[in-house]
């Protein structure tokens, strides 16, 4: 089965940046999707960007020019590269896993997704 185990979470200043990893193991499909998803304390999980096996990649508007999401297929890796982080970045930020079926609600959607990881805390002050 799937597993997802991220790292690469801490404490910045205003302005500084972080690379969030993500390394999955145990997938067989060929087509599946991830993304990067953040919770905030007392809010919503909400989508960051997400990455597809077809190469597509789609980004929230509130981290676009900011953030970059890409995977490195060799390492069974998926990176969160974060600039220019705001304090309203903070938030414990998921990896997730999914592949296409009926649960599709969209790529920001925490509902589309089948497989999570632990979660990793950013933290700008």
């Amino acid at each position: 089965h799937v597993q997802l185990v991220e790292s690469g979470g801490g404490s910045v200043q205003t302005g500084g940046s972080l690379r969030l990893s993500c390394v999955v193991s145990g997938f067989t499909s060929r087509w599946y999707f991830m993304g990067w998803f953040r919770q905030a304390p007392g809010k919503e999980r909400e989508g960051v960007a997400t990455f597809d096996s077809d190469g597509s990649i789609k980004y929230a508007d509130f981290v676009k020019g900011r953030f970059s999401i890409s995977k490195d297929n060799a390492k069974n890796t998926l990176y969160l590269q974060m600039n220019r982080l705001k304090p309203e970045d903070t938030a414990m930020y998921y990896c997730a896993f999914g592949v296409y079926g009926d649960n599709w609600n969209g790529w920001n959607s925490a509902s589309t997704y089948d497989v999570w990881g632990q979660g990793t805390q950013v933290t700008v002050s």
